[in-house]
């Protein structure tokens, strides 16, 4: 029996670590992208996600999406996992290397389940000044 799960959370982080004990440490929580110019490449960011109380063989895919064109900045491929019973749960950790993002706006994190939307948030990319501690507004 096929039980769809729940998603417990999902985090936009700079980086993940995982100690010895098995428990991950997510390094610089965010909801904007500051830069100076446009079109901006952005090293790497990381989606972490855990589902929980469902059973069965399921697919997860991390899409990131300019909404002025609803073209698709970056995508994972689907992501394979397995809740062998309702008391058990995954963590997913999809990393993405040099996004290009042309223009500040705001853009969306999909979170799909077996190619089912099933949470999206925005991330911002602002535009900065030079200036230290001034923004453009």
């Amino acid at each position: 029996m096929k039980i769809k799960p729940n998603l417990q959370f999902s985090v936009l982080c700079d980086d993940v670590r995982r100690e010895d004990n098995g428990k991950f440490i997510l390094i610089g929580l965010f909801e904007a992208i500051n830069a100076r110019s446009f079109p901006v490449t952005h090293a790497a960011l990381f989606v972490v996600n855990r589902w929980c109380k469902g059973e069965g063989a399921f697919t997860q895919r991390i899409q990131i999406i300019n909404p002025k064109d609803k073209s698709v900045i970056f995508e994972t491929d689907d992501q394979a996992f397995e809740l062998g019973d309702i008391d058990r749960h995954h963590t997913l950790v999809s990393r993405f290397n040099n996004l290009v993002f042309p223009e500040p706006g705001k853009y969306w994190v999909e979170v799909l389940l077996d190619k089912e939307l099933i949470l999206n948030y925005p991330v911002m990319l602002k535009e900065v000044s030079n200036e230290p501690n001034r923004q453009k507004i």
